[in-house]
């Protein structure tokens, strides 16, 4: 069970284009997913679900920072939020690590995103799987931190997927 902190809640209902009905719909109940406007508060990249789960678990495993992250597990989607402002610089650090990036998408002030209510369950259609406890973090390492543990992820399932393919593997 994923529970976002009181912090986390409120900066989430300011998120909302009506806080006080975002408020109210979690008091009702907290496993409620919401709809909030992408932008003012944050931004978010998806990507498929083994690709968002692999990166997740690289940058936990390696102590580097993810901020609040969701998974939508029917649509087979994970998202991870990211300070307003962040698609330049993450956009520019993926060219670097990589010359054939990951499908992703990347959802800025023109966009609506379903987020999971604060106290999630194990088979809940959104899920956080790390819930936000405050507001986000201006700092650019969060952006950086993705990209290269994206692009490293990718590299690792292409690989993983076509072990022993390869001419001249041992057998």
């Amino acid at each position: 069970m994923q529970r976002v902190t009181r912090s986390g809640v409120r900066w989430l209902t300011r998120a909302a284009e009506d806080g006080e009905a975002c408020r109210k719909t979690w008091e009702h109940d907290p496993r409620s997913p919401y709809l909030l406007p992408v932008g003012p508060l944050f931004e978010v990249l998806t990507v498929n679900q083994e690709l968002g789960l692999e990166t997740f678990d690289q940058l936990r495993r390696r102590g580097m920072p993810t901020g609040p992250v969701l998974a939508d597990w029917a649509a087979r989607q994970v998202g991870f939020m990211l300070p307003p402002d962040s698609g330049d610089r993450f956009r520019r650090v993926l060219a670097r690590e990589t010359n054939s990036p990951p499908a992703y998408r990347y959802l800025d002030a023109s966009a609506v995103v379903v987020v999971p209510g604060p106290l999630t369950l194990t088979g809940d259609r959104y899920e956080w799987l790390a819930p936000p406890t405050e507001e986000l973090d201006p700092s650019p390492v969060r952006a950086v931190a993705l990209a290269v543990m994206l692009a490293a992820s990718a590299d690792l399932i292409a690989r993983a997927e076509h072990f022993g393919e390869a001419d001249g593997d041992v057998e």
